[in-house]
């Protein structure tokens, strides 16, 4: 019976093609218009390590002078004062101290010198981000104790300069210095790029270019290629000074056993800072904070208001739309009333009119959501001409691909369930004496 109402419903479509094509077409806009913003906001706000997000904890630890107001965040990046501590004291199963730095790399041949940006960072920061390796790996334990010159390049940039050889074992100039490529990743493009979100006008951007030992960075003095806050009256001249002073322009990552030993590690983290106040710093410590990678994401705004804005409007415009389609299934219904009245006399039942007509609403919605498709491909090209962010995000998954249709089937099976529930009461007497 199902066959033959969608049969029913294939012809309706062609039957009065104007009011069709206006449903259909109300559908598919109103389809396409939230879908497009849905997909922006599910990937902005997706969980970009889900294995272990619960696990790993961005540090703040709050340097502010004594006279800081009362009730205000502690400082995004901390100084490397507390972050060679904090290493030094090895707490977690890994952990991460790392800035971003930029320059120039000088390949051999005939590639020419090309500006880079990448990041400084501890060996563990590979295993702690789950960074796939595509050759090599990351450096050693004593390489990173030792500050060695060696290097990991993203696929993107390895590929650049050496082609799809496997480049392990290779040195390159870079920064002023030779390093030796330990490893490259595999194409690895987390949304967001949640472990360097401040000061980055690229988060969900490519992968850092390069990767190199931080120890190695400090003793080449590789400045911050980012923002440096400092308390006080600054430091002392020289990169020396700055690594001296409470200037703050890093991050410090940790990974934990479980998600369980955050109170611990919360009270060893207290144990430091009352340590560091004997010493004469950290005034307002106590404001010292971890947060997770869900909250370090929402403390951030990685989600802006304005995008979250821009998908409650959509959601109400696929509603406004959902309201027109019943008012056009009901002129649509309507007009078969007499049709419906021959079918009730012939001994058809009001379960089954009822069954006819809404199988009639899903096939509309059918084809609302395959032009809705379309559609919302081009939503998500004017989305992407907003921003860099935005267009870095505006991709249709497989899975959107069928919620697209899928909600389209739905907005009409919900916008026909008033009609049809119309067409199903009609009376077959007063019907067909009016015919």
């Amino acid at each position: 019976m199902f066959a033959y109402y969608l049969k029913l419903g294939l012809r309706s479509l062609r039957r009065n093609p104007v009011l069709t094509a206006l449903m259909v077409l109300t559908l598919a806009v109103g389809v396409a218009t939230s879908m497009s913003t849905l997909t922006v906001l599910r990937a902005m706000s997706g969980d970009p390590i889900p294995s272990k997000s619960d696990r790993l904890f961005v540090v703040q630890v709050d340097n502010s002078p004594e006279d800081a107001a009362a009730g205000e965040d502690p400082a995004d990046h901390l100084s490397w004062l507390d972050a060679k501590e904090l290493l030094e004291a090895g707490d977690g199963v890994r952990r991460s101290a790392m800035y971003a730095v930029g320059g120039v790399a000088e390949p051999e041949g005939e590639k020419g010198n090309q500006l880079i940006g990448g990041m400084a960072v501890n060996a563990d920061f590979f295993a702690m981000f789950e960074a796939p390796f595509l050759h090599g790996g990351a450096w050693s334990a004593e390489d990173d104790a030792r500050g060695g010159a060696q290097v990991v390049l993203s696929a993107p940039f390895a590929e650049r300069l050496f082609g799809k050889d496997d480049p392990t074992g290779k040195r390159l100039r870079m920064f002023d210095g030779e390093y030796v490529v330990s490893g490259v990743l595999a194409p690895w493009r987390p949304m967001p790029k949640y472990y360097w979100l401040i000061g980055s006008n690229n988060r969900f951007g490519d992968t850092d270019d390069v990767f190199i030992p931080i120890r190695n960075a400090l003793a080449n003095e590789s400045g911050p290629n980012g923002n440096v806050n400092c308390n006080g009256d600054g430091p002392e001249p020289g990169f020396t000074g700055l690594l001296n002073s409470e200037c703050v322009f890093m991050q410090y990552w940790v990974e934990l056993a479980d998600a369980g030993e955050r109170s611990a590690y919360r009270e060893r983290l207290g144990g430091y800072v009352d340590g560091q106040k004997a010493l004469g710093r950290l005034p307002v410590g106590e404001r010292s904070r971890l947060l997770d990678v869900r909250e370090w994401m929402e403390q951030q705004e990685v989600l802006g208001d304005d995008t979250i804005l821009q998908t409650l409007l959509a959601a109400g415009f696929l509603l406004v739309c959902v309201v027109n389609t019943v008012g056009l299934l009901l002129a649509k219904f309507t007009a078969h009333a007499g049709e419906i009245g021959v079918r009730r006399a012939l001994g058809a039942t009001r379960s089954q009119v009822f069954q006819q007509y809404l199988v009639q609403a899903g096939v509309v919605g059918a084809a609302g959501g395959l032009l809705g498709l379309g559609l919302t491909f081009g939503g998500l090209w004017l989305l992407a001409r907003q921003s860099e962010e935005i267009a870095a995000v505006a991709h249709m998954s497989p899975s959107m691909l069928m919620a697209t249709v899928a909600t389209a089937v739905v907005a009409a099976l919900l916008a026909g369930l008033l009609p049809t529930w119309r067409a199903c009461r009609v009376v077959p007497a007063i019907q067909l004496k009016t015919q």
